[in-house]
């Protein structure tokens, strides 16, 4: 049996099914990006015939903490920069549940920029959706890691001195197997890449772009926007790293020169995950520690599960 019931059941799925029963009242303010993400996961699930019960949505501190308030399934709220970790444990103790791991670009790219590169070098079986919109909003409008070069705020009057991240070519670098950035103002390709983040086995990255129309002004709203995959002036292979790379440089450099550009930089569909990598060489074991404990299991110590050292 499974370690829930509900996993791998084929059936169709309403996307309202996300929506809680009694919904919160959302905290996040009119005309902000973050609700085309919850539409985004809530339609990408559905399309892929998940259910509530199969899926753990895994959070760090910030306006995206709240996602899964609003999205009902499994979820953990975890401290600042610290959504992967955990996402990373629950993956690996129970490999069937669907793990999504969300946080902002100060979350993910700055206080969990280590987790963040960690997690896309051993290359996790998980998807995850960072919120970028170029500030920290939450705290009421910090400089961010992407934010640009002479944004103004209230930690950097004068204007930041420091050139931003670039998260696409940070997470290519680190190892993950699949990259793309969509945005909010582009929902149905938002829902597209979504499915194949989910369905990818390995570590899927999604730069989502998210307006924040309260504390970033310099942003609106990420438009116009131009879909690579559909225009013909930016062709490259997605399965060719040095191709991906210089299209992410381009990509990262246009968007603080006021062309947004997105869609799919990176796919590698060959390598295995961490988990199989690990359970193809014997160093995990193919019972997944959830199932061992669904049921009356007599607990192991981990010296009981490995051997000794001679």
């Amino acid at each position: 049996m499974s370690a829930f019931n509900a996993i791998g059941e084929d059936r169709e799925v309403d996307r309202e099914e996300f929506t809680p029963g009694i919904e919160p009242q959302a905290t996040w303010c009119p005309g902000c990006g973050d609700f085309s993400v919850l539409r985004a996961l809530k339609g990408a699930m559905s399309e892929l015939g998940k259910n509530p019960e199969e899926v753990l949505v895994s959070t760090g501190i910030g306006c995206s903490g709240k996602l899964n308030s609003y999205f009902d399934s499994y979820g953990i709220h975890t401290l600042h920069g610290r959504s992967l970790p955990i996402a990373r444990a629950a993956k690996l103790a129970n490999p069937e549940l669907e793990v999504v791991a969300a946080g902002g670009d100060g979350d993910g790219y700055g206080i969990g920029g280590n987790h963040f590169i960690h997690t896309a070098r051993e290359n996790h079986d998980i998807t995850y959706i960072v919120f970028n919109n170029e500030i920290f909003g939450l705290t009421k409008g910090q400089t961010s890691p992407t934010s640009p070069m002479g944004h103004k705020s209230k930690t950097q009057p004068h204007g930041s001195a420091k050139a931003p991240i670039r998260p696409l070519s940070m997470a290519l670098t680190a190892g993950a197997s699949y990259v793309a950035r969509t945005a909010a103002v582009n929902p149905n390709q938002a829902q597209e890449i979504l499915v194949e983040a989910i369905e990818h086995d390995g570590f899927a990255h999604v730069d989502f772009l998210t307006q924040c129309p309260t504390w970033n002004k310099d942003a609106k709203q990420y438009v116009p926007y131009v879909d690579i995959q559909e225009n013909d002036d930016y062709e490259f292979d997605l399965s060719n790293r040095a191709e991906a790379a210089e299209m992410m440089y381009e990509t990262e450099s246009a968007l603080y020169e006021g062309t947004v550009l997105t869609g799919r930089f990176y796919h590698d569909a060959d390598r295995l995950s961490y988990g199989d990598e690990k359970r193809a060489v014997g160093e995990m074991p193919d019972e997944p520690l959830a199932e061992r404990y669904h049921t009356d299991y007599e607990w192991e110590r981990s010296y009981d599960l490995l051997d000794a050292h001679k």
